[in-house]
């Protein structure tokens, strides 16, 4: 920075620019209060259908977004905008005062432009002929000592403009259309952030001459900025997509067989990075578009570490997949991997998959403490569970997900693609016990549809739910139990089988029901449909009992409706215990308790959010979704949460002392009654909970009489459909 520009540097522009982008900031965070409470909001509670659900929904939401960043950008502009303003207002004072100090030792600063000045005497020539020399000596110091002073002010002052503009340009490009997410104090933050991103990809781009200490501090460092955006982008850049390849394959190789608090310390840096990698993939910024372009295209590329004496070491795509367990990738970027991914494995057939990616890799072992990560798939498959988005993309096409599903029995991605399948129709991060859950989408029940077609598949579907997807499948039915109970119910029961679906009848019933028998077989996928089933079937009670304007008939005609269904759907789940011939399997009955008491704390957790969220089904206040003093957040959820008590705890049954509730369920007679009691437990609670005048024993009779007799009719629909060890 020259010297006048600092000290006779005009920064009035500067502040009244800085008020324009408060004043905008203000403007802003009042466009995005609206956009949540008034647009977001009511898109959610909203019942979309045709057109709408699939292309308006998501430009609701995503403009909603798009307010939020925008206000968080203009927030951080202006911060960093005021903060710079301050740093060089203070800066030009300290210049002026060393200025003056100089001027009283008859000392001038000139410019002399390009960033350089000079500092003279302005002592009389002959004033330095003093024979002791002192005066020449007393200025030549103080001569320096100011321009010493000078060159630091003036470098502070350099920095400070230069690092501003330069973080005020990476939050600008990383977003091509739109607003940037990235939220900034002030510019020291900002310029921090940058300044560590560098020095962490200096480092690791010689990583065999990184220490543990050294690791350690790399770690620290990446920890502390893996969810800042500025930072995510200038490591990801600077250490280059095929630095960043090798750099994993380094670690991986020089760590293999890591113990103790070494394998902590690379599974907290694979994490970190993974995350920090997850971050930069959002900016658009054309530095890091290529930047994603170039790393998938070196999916092929063969990484050998330096010390490696083997000449086949790793993938690219096997190594981006493990980095990508961790954290939410953009949704371009999955898809556009995800596409060459899927080529090449449906290109080697279902069962040559692992001697496409495994064979020849066997001393590959790029996750710590999780598989190997031969298989790219696997990494993928986490990576969708983590967007939504992204995971329907993936599972749209029928011969994709059929394939996927099928290469399940000839290698270990069982699990990982069961979560991301769940991901795909639920809609909500697998895991994620806090997001809404947004109504079903055309696309997503039509997902949901084919994998419900191919377990019902009587030539090997069934063998799905053994490949580690059975609690991934369990997690679906609990999502979709609306649509199910309106299948399974028929035409007409659209108002009784409340749903914000936007394909309602979009299952079929034979399919459903053979999906239903199958999973439940695995105990995981049992306990969460009992769960879901249970629900559903308490909110929507509680529903028609608190508002009996939802259907326009009787209510206990809607009372029937919803405990016949119930004894239909619980049927299909005793009937495929009762087939399984496990009654008198001691560690069966334990692992089935086991997966009751976890999945329960894993609907409790959902439930406990109070606005229907997770891989369940809560019943919307009204077809249109608004809130009603009966709800929650727009969902009836109070009598469920108690449902799901009752069945985590094991309530005893009336007479029936020590058969806890669902917890041995072997028994076909006692899963009847457990079905039963839990549903006029539910009616009961919610006429209680509304002051409904419905009579509480006449309610419990009907409940009684519709539900024995949905039951009934599941063994007569299993039958028509299923072949039958009872036959």
């Amino acid at each position: 920075m020259d010297l006048d520009a600092l000290r006779f540097g005009n920064f009035s522009r500067l502040g009244e620019a800085i008020t324009d982008w408060e004043q905008m900031t203000k403007k802003l965070a009042d466009l995005k209060r609206d956009a949540e409470n008034n647009l977001k909001n009511k898109a959610v509670r909203a019942k979309w259908s045709g057109v709408n659900a699939n292309v308006t929904r998501e430009f609701v939401d995503k403009t909603a977004a798009e307010f939020a960043d925008a206000h968080t950008q203009a927030d951080s502009i202006a911060k960093i905008l005021k903060d710079t303003r301050s740093e060089l207002i203070d800066y030009r004072t300290q210049l002026n005062d060393a200025i003056e100090r100089g001027a009283r030792h008859q000392l001038t600063v000139v410019d002399t432009g390009d960033g350089t000045f000079m500092v003279s005497t302005s002592h009389r020539p002959d004033w330095s002929s003093d024979p002791s020399g002192n005066t020449m000596a007393g200025d030549q110091r103080a001569a320096e000592t100011l321009r010493d002073d000078i060159t630091r002010i003036l470098g502070k002052a350099t920095e400070s403009d230069n690092s501003a503009a330069k973080v005020l340009k990476l939050l600008v490009d990383q977003a091509k259309y739109g607003f940037s997410d990235a939220k900034y104090g002030d510019r020291d933050s900002a310029a921090r952030a940058v300044a560590a991103a560098e020095k962490l990809a200096k480092m690791a781009k010689d990583p065999d001459k990184m220490t543990l200490d050294e690791i350690a501090d790399f770690n620290r460092t990446m920890a502390m900025y893996r969810d800042d955006s500025l930072f995510s982008e200038q490591f990801a850049r600077g250490l280059g997509p095929k630095g960043t390849l090798q750099f994993w394959t380094e670690m991986a190789h020089a760590h293999a067989g890591a113990r103790g608090s070494e394998l902590e310390a690379m599974k907290s840096l694979q994490k970190n990075l993974g995350l920090t990698l997850a971050t930069a993939s959002f900016s658009d910024s054309e530095a890091m578009q290529e930047w994603k372009k170039n790393l998938i295209a070196e999916s092929n590329t063969n990484f050998r570490a330096s010390t490696s004496l083997s000449p086949i070491g790793a993938l690219g795509s096997q190594v981006i997949s493990s980095l990508m367990r961790q954290g939410q990738y953009d949704t371009e970027f999955l898809d556009n991997y995800r596409d060459k991914l899927f080529k090449a494995d449906k290109g080697a057939g279902e069962s040559n998959t692992d001697a496409l990616w495994v064979k020849g890799y066997d001393g590959v072992d790029l996750v710590f403490g999780d598989g190997n990560g031969r298989d790219p798939l696997e990494g993928l498959f986490v990576g969708l569970s983590h967007n939504p988005e992204a995971a329907v993309h993936a599972f749209e096409s029928k011969s994709d997900l059929d394939h996927m599903l099928e290469t399940t029995k000839y290698t270990d991605r069982g699990p990982a693609l069961g979560h991301a399948l769940e991901a795909a129709v639920t809609g909500v991060v697998v895991g994620d016990s806090t997001a809404v859950a947004l109504p079903h989408s055309e696309e997503q029940v039509a997902i949901m549809a084919n994998i419900t077609h191919a377990i019902a598949q009587p030539d090997g579907g069934a063998g799905l739910v053994t490949k580690g997807m059975g609690e991934s499948f369990g997690h679906m039915a609990a999502s979709y139990m609306p649509e199910i109970s309106l299948e399974m119910a028929g035409k007409g029961a659209e108002s009784i089988f409340i749903t914000d679906s936007a394909a309602p009848d979009g299952l079929n019933k034979a399919d459903v029901t053979r999906f239903l028998y199958e999973v439940s077989r695995d105990n995981d996928g049992r306990a969460a449909i009992i769960y879901g089933e249970s629900i559903y079937t308490s909110s929507l009670l509680e529903a028609h009992i608190a508002d009996p304007s939802l259907y326009d008939g009787n209510t206990s005609d809607a009372i029937r409706a919803v405990a016949e269904n119930a004894g239909v759907i619980e049927g299909v789940v005793g009937h495929s215990v009762a087939d399984a011939e496990i009654e008198n399997s001691t560690q069966a009955e334990k692992d089935y308790n086991d997966s009751i008491k976890s999945q329960g704390d894993f609907f409790k957790t959902v439930i406990s959010t109070g606005v229907g969220v997770g891989s369940v089904a809560l019943v919307p206040a009204t077809p249109a979704g608004a809130i009603t003093s009966a709800a929650v957040g727009g969902f009836f959820g109070g009598v469920s949460g108690m449902a799901i008590d009752r069945l985590m705890e094991g309530k005893e049954i009336d007479g029936a002392l020590d058969d806890a509730l669902y917890r041995t369920g072997q028994d076909l007679n006692k899963a009847q009654d457990s079905a039963l009691q839990q549903t006029q437990w539910a009616a009961t609670d919610a006429i209680a909970a509304h002051n409904s005048d419905l009579k509480e024993e006449a309610t419990q009779n009907l409940i009684r009489e519709s539900l024995n007799s949905g039951w009934s009719r599941s063994d007569q629909i299993l039958e028509d459909i299923h072949a039958r060890p009872s036959a």
